[in-house]
């Protein structure tokens, strides 16, 4: 198993807000947009720096969905920004609308998704939101895994045209992967190289995915850890080469069963290589006031459910 250390922990927010500055030195189209919430996107660095290319657009987020279509339309970058609840839920028809079905290029990166968001509890904590994005046609999906990742996909977003939808979190993590990496969209990023098990996860999960291939290696089992920071497009090479190796798959995620990740690898396997599956998700249930920790073993997204799922699904070969 390769070892993977950390020396600091950082939210993936605060990636975001590092990429936005860079981003406000290097792009000069780009531009941001916020409801109401600059603090909690880590967004003042970009301000400070490029106050003429932002908006903002109080708590009216359907209204910042319009007017970063126009601004889209018009030339521009725009990286409409609110927290994950307000930027999927409450606005799904006018990025369908104005985002999706007129193609344009916006970028809607959200904060505060998944269970993670904590103490605000179940109205605030978002768990469809991948499903919702990947269903939309023409919408790419990224989740990233930490601060350098989330960074590096901020940036790369900037020279994709097209509808984006970006997600990442509140809680500080371990901060895990290079700060120099090249991020590509649509392209996995092979964790560990494994005979046992596939192992798929994305954002927060990656981390403890690793932490779940260290407990399996001292029972004998090799697992292969892929992160999949994009659910769509989905890298269907990389998935379908693993699976041929190992036989069976453990995917993981900080979202519903339903619609997300795991449905994803299902119904690419169920094409071209049915396989054994076994998913870590949240299963059919809305969330719960509690600390990110809590949360994270209450409804077992954690190392020790991957490694319980992992023994389940080597029996189902």
């Amino acid at each position: 198993m390769k070892k993977y250390t950390y020396t600091e922990k950082k939210d993936t927010r605060s990636g975001f807000g590092a990429g936005m500055a860079e981003l406000g030195k290097t792009h000069p189209k780009v531009m941001a947009l916020c409801a109401d919430l600059v603090a909690s996107l880590k967004l003042d660095a970009f301000i400070k720096d490029n106050p003429e290319r932002f908006v903002q657009c109080g708590i009216a987020e359907a209204n910042m969905i319009g007017v970063s279509a126009g601004l889209a339309i018009s030339g521009f970058v725009p990286y409409a920004t609110t927290f994950a609840n307000f930027g999927s839920g409450r606005v799904y028809d006018q990025i369908r609308q104005s985002v999706a079905y007129s193609d344009t290029n916006v970028k809607i990166a959200v904060s505060h998704a998944g269970l993670t968001l904590g103490e605000d509890g179940a109205t605030h904590q978002i768990l469809e939101d991948l499903a919702m994005m990947r269903a939309m046609p023409g919408m790419t999906v990224i989740n990233p895994c930490d601060y350098n990742q989330t960074k590096a996909a901020t940036i790369a977003l900037a020279d994709h045209v097209g509808p984006a939808y970006l997600r990442f979190g509140r809680p500080v993590v371990p901060v895990f992967t290079a700060a120099d990496q090249k991020f590509e969209i649509g392209k996995a990023w092979m964790v560990n190289e494994g005979k046992d098990v596939t192992i798929v996860a994305t954002g927060h999960l990656v981390w403890e995915a690793i932490q779940a291939g260290e407990l399996l290696e001292r029972e004998g089992i090799d697992a292969e850890i892929i992160n999949i920071h994009t659910i769509k497009p989905l890298d269907e090479e990389a998935i379908l080469k693993s699976v041929a190796k190992t036989g069976c798959v453990v995917t993981a995620e900080e979202h519903q069963l339903n619609g997300g990740l795991g449905d994803a690898v299902c119904q690419l396997l169920s094409r071209y290589r049915p396989s054994p599956v076994e998913m870590i998700g949240v299963d059919n249930s809305f969330g719960e006031s509690g600390t990110p920790a809590q949360l994270m073993e209450k409804y077992g997204l954690n190392a020790a459910s991957i490694v319980e799922k992992v023994k389940k699904v080597i029996n189902r070969k």
